[in-house]
């Protein structure tokens, strides 16, 4: 792999230890092992916040105690060979964890570039010095409303000077959802193909994704409704006895109509199963035929050209994917 021109200082902040799941996991871990393997020197760096978020899935529970994360954290950064390149600062208690606790302020000192992924970590001031600040939009139309209702938010985003979103459309005539002050540059989920190429056909396999039901509550902005995978599914409930292939969810989300959708030959798994690690959800994709899988109501309705995290995963995988647009 070419080097960079410039070796630059990096810090990555992401949702690891408060999101101890396979796919959350990879989503944020392929940040620090691409912009490595370009010869960057990267640091992981995730912020408690200031309520409540941390889950334990063991437990089933959100809270502020984020021991089982930093296992999990401290699990898969050994694995990966990153050991010493991450740190969590727990701001209910004012206290550093992880093995790079003691330089986390020092390597900020010296920074070049701040990738908050998923704009999910507050800028403390350790990060706002530093001179460039990415703002990277994973949830497209969504976080424009919030922008656009919520002034907190907004002044989050208002903290970063560069601003990048999994909305490929967003920057163009195509896009219909509401805009916001920011100025959005398209970009995609970097996938670190040398993690992903050991996976074979499996022709006799099912097409599988893993998705939430409902992430949360749709929103209304200007007249106009965004909602979540349970809108956009209804359509493709009949699918299975339609087509002479197999198909697998696993799905969460409390409010999903797990028997409606057995009745049409839907087959579902635990996904605390799947996602228990990186590496379980890693075999999961590798053992599926391909993906399907629908979008966000919400994406759809704003043509916001989202393209899934978990989608370049299956493709670096060698997985044919089928995605509603």
């Amino acid at each position: 792999m070419q080097g960079p021109s410039q070796k630059l200082r990096i810090v990555v902040l992401g949702y690891i230890v408060r999101g101890p799941v396979g796919g959350m996991a990879w989503h944020h871990l392929q940040y620090v092992l691409g912009l490595a393997a370009l010869g960057h020197e990267v640091h992981f760096l995730e912020d408690s916040d200031d309520y409540p978020s941390c889950y334990d899935p063991s437990k089933h529970v959100v809270d502020v105690d984020p021991t089982y994360g930093l296992a999990f954290a401290r699990q898969a950064f050994d694995r990966l060979g990153l050991g010493d390149h991450w740190t969590y600062y727990d701001a209910h208690g004012q206290k550093w964890y992880g093995p790079g606790a003691e330089k986390a302020q020092r390597f900020c000192d010296d920074a070049d570039m701040v990738i908050n992924v998923s704009g999910v970590n507050p800028l403390r001031r350790w990060t706002m010095a530093i001179e460039r600040r990415l703002f990277i939009d994973t949830d497209p139309v969504f976080t424009q409303v919030k922008h656009l209702t919520d002034r907190a938010k907004r002044d989050r985003a208002a903290a970063h000077n560069r601003f990048f979103s999994f909305g490929e459309a967003l920057s163009t005539a195509a896009w219909s959802g509401p805009r916001d002050e920011f100025d959005w540059q398209p970009t995609r989920q970097p996938v670190v193909r040398s993690l992903w190429s050991n996976s074979k056909p499996q022709p006799r396999g099912r097409f599988t994704t893993v998705m939430q039901w409902d992430s949360y509550p749709a929103v209304e902005y200007s007249g106009a409704s965004y909602g979540m995978k349970s809108e956009s599914f209804q359509a493709y409930l009949g699918l299975p006895g339609r087509v002479d292939e197999q198909f697998e969810l696993a799905l969460g989300s409390v409010t999903a109509p797990r028997e409606r959708l057995r009745d049409h030959g839907w087959h579902l798994v635990d996904p605390l199963a799947v996602t228990r690690d990186p590496w379980t959800y890693q075999s999961y994709i590798e053992n599926s035929k391909a993906e399907f899988s629908v979008a966000k109501q919400g994406y759809v309705a704003s043509r916001c050209g989202w393209f899934s995290e978990r989608s370049a995963c299956y493709m670096a995988a060698g997985k044919p994917v089928v995605v509603q647009d």
